[in-house]
């Protein structure tokens, strides 16, 4: 992929004047009818991430993706590259496999035929005697579907014709160049099922209007007040708030002080008792912040910053793949979240939370950000949890992510209220908008 390109210009994603004004109904959040009319026009035509080129480094490594009722195999090929295939036996539709893994041929748990890793057919009972049409093998090939990698990610997609990983990506190739997105170590790996629309997910991080009320733990450490991040989107859907990692002016600790900034302060060779106010503190303290890192990156074995700039080795550009990732690009991290449609059920989706860090020199344990202190080791199961109103997950209580799934539950229940007709927005939350914007086109077959 070429991430040299360009990138172009974003719209500002605080100017209603770039949307249309389309209505955000309820029932697109819990209408069977609208779910349907996701599945053949979103779902079948999208990039989907199949799982992490890390867990596939040896040829005859696969991922298996499930999504809704299809089921999706990314296999490791002999020369290094990876293909995708229908997780569906050639003979009678027979799903083969369940779960990850590492296989010479899949083999076929009803009737036994066995599939290279290429897809084709290499072996079937009585290939020699009992087909008139000539043996099989050799001849048959698994369904094979379009697969590319990008940011460490194996992504693919079920349309044979639709446009490019990099054309659909547009313009994040270009813009996260800087980042060494494949080597990040995965240290916790969360599938929730949650009684919520999957786009509630996209909703809630395409804002950080709602981090003030629901998020009391960010204000020290990251910036969010109203005028100090930038709301940017692109014509296909992407879009990102970037906010400093800076403490806060509005919403200052009880108390003064700011542990968490000065620790950082202090981990840089900085001393935050020089600054005689707090606004300098929070202020000259982060561009201070940027000097010191870039001048002692490699003295301090922070080896991931040689080719981030300024802004992002301190600041936070939370940024949604159009319809259904989000990445926080933190300095030290990068936070997965993904949200995909129940199989049956609109009213319910599940919620992919993985936590990755960058290897640091010496360091042997990571704040994961979301799922709090973790070992700096690869993670290689998912834990598969049910919300159950926080009940299935009470390790992550209190966490940014907790707070948000609370939220996801609460916001379902009340599209179904006679009092809601559309969205009442502020302008820092122009980017929700944009994005049912950007559906409906997608539904209309329409899109950018």
């Amino acid at each position: 992929m070429n991430s040299q390109t360009a990138v172009p210009p974003p719209m500002d994603g605080r100017d209603p004047s770039n949307l249309r004004g389309d209505k955000i109904t309820g029932d697109r959040y819990y209408s069977p009818e609208f779910a349907q009319k996701e599945w053949d026009h979103l779902w079948t035509k999208i990039w989907h991430i199949a799982g992490r080129t890390a867990d596939i480094p040896e040829p005859g490594d696969f991922l298996v993706h499930n999504f809704m009722q299809e089921s999706v195999i990314a296999v490791r090929q002999d020369d290094g590259s990876v293909r995708a295939f229908y997780n569906s036996c050639g003979h009678r539709g027979m799903r083969m496999v369940s779960e990850s893994s590492s296989v010479d041929t899949f083999h076929c748990p009803y009737h036994g035929w066995k599939w290279g890793k290429d897809g084709t057919l290499v072996d079937a009972q009585d290939a020699d005697v009992d087909f008139k049409r000539g043996n099989p093998c050799g001849k048959l090939k698994l369904g094979e579907l379009r697969c590319d990698i990008w940011g460490g990610f194996v992504w693919y997609t079920m349309d044979d014709d639709g446009q490019s990983l990099e054309e659909y990506l547009e313009p994040m190739v270009a813009l996260y160049r800087g980042y060494p997105m494949d080597t990040a170590v995965r240290v916790a790996w969360y599938r929730i099922e949650l009684n919520a629309n999957w786009k509630f997910v996209t909703d809630n991080f395409s804002e950080s209007y709602h981090t003030r009320t629901a998020h009391p733990q960010v204000p020290p450490w990251i910036d969010q007040d109203v005028d100090s991040a930038r709301h940017e989107m692109w014509p296909k859907g992407h879009g990102r708030t970037v906010q400093p990692m800076r403490p806060s002016l509005s919403d200052r600790p009880a108390g003064g002080g700011n542990a968490m900034f000065e620790a950082e302060l202090r981990k840089w060779d900085i001393d935050p008792g020089k600054y005689e106010t707090y606004e300098e503190f929070a202020l000259q303290g982060w561009k201070d912040l940027k000097a010191a890192k870039q001048k002692l990156w490699a003295e301090k074995g922070y080896r991931h910053y040689e080719k981030m700039n300024d802004e992002e080795i301190t600041d936070s550009p939370h940024t949604v793949i159009f319809p259904n990732v989000t990445i926080s690009f933190l300095p030290d991290n990068l936070v997965f979240f993904r949200s995909e449609p129940h199989a049956s059920d609109p009213e319910k989706c599940y919620f992919d939370l993985w936590c990755m860090a960058f290897p640091v020199e010496g360091q042997t344990e990571v704040e994961s950000i979301m799922a709090g202190p973790k070992p700096l080791r690869e993670v290689m199961e998912c834990e598969h949890r049910e919300f159950d109103g926080g009940r299935g997950i009470p390790e992550l209580a209190g966490q940014i992510v907790y707070q948000d799934m609370e939220l996801a539950e609460n916001m379902q229940a009340g599209m179904h209220s006679r009092g809601y007709k559309d969205a009442y927005l502020s302008d820092q939350e122009t980017r929700i908008r944009f994005f049912h914007e950007v559906l409906n086109d997608w539904l209309n077959d329409s899109q950018p």
